[in-house]
């Protein structure tokens, strides 16, 4: 993917996608066009602090799936390595769990074809098909990209528990439904 589109998609994802999860409204966002996304709370190797990174996503067996496509010099997933333990935001609820990597071939064949149909309009941005891209043409352009599985240990914390943005959305809607009702009578 060229520079200039990445700068863009950083942006999108630190301005939009993180605040609209954080908010709760990150299943207003998903849908086949615009990819399945989830929101990764990984821990900075060198600050400690959260880093929020949005990700497309497979379910398989009970596990959450996703794909590095920056490959393994990407900081997010430095960080992941470095603390695997991690919470993910997704559209239904957050859980919380345990990140490793798969290299088995026959499940990176599968899972990674998944996530890239789950993309949606991201997942064509590699420059290929991913519905109708050769198995083997699919393994030589992926190779470079850790195929990472979140196995759920319990629930997470999501937009509408105590440190989400949640609030701020109803707060507003009651705003709003108070200042109708003013008006209205």
């Amino acid at each position: 993917m060229p520079d200039p589109l990445r700068k863009f998609f950083r942006f999108l994802n630190k301005f939009f996608m993180v605040p609209m999860f954080r908010l709760g409204w990150g299943g207003l966002l998903t849908n086949p066009f615009s990819g399945y996304t989830m929101v990764l709370k990984v821990i900075g190797r060198k600050t400690g602090k959260i880093r929020p990174t949005p990700v497309n996503y497979a379910f398989h067996q009970g596990a959450v799936w996703c794909i590095s496509g920056g490959g393994r010099t990407a900081d997010w997933y430095k960080n992941l390595m470095t603390t695997p333990d991690i919470e993910a935001i997704l559209p239904g609820g957050a859980i919380f769990g345990k990140v490793s990597e798969e290299n088995d071939p026959e499940i990176r064949r599968i899972i990674i074809r998944q996530i890239l149909k789950n993309a949606g309009f991201a997942g064509w941005m590699e420059g290929y098909n991913p519905w109708k891209i050769s198995d083997a043409e699919l393994k030589e352009k992926t190779g470079h990209m850790p195929l990472l599985k979140i196995t759920p240990l319990g629930i997470g914390a999501g937009a509408s528990d105590p440190h989400g943005w949640a609030w701020i959305t109803t707060t507003i809607l009651i705003i709003l439904f108070i200042f109708l009702l003013i008006r209205i009578f």
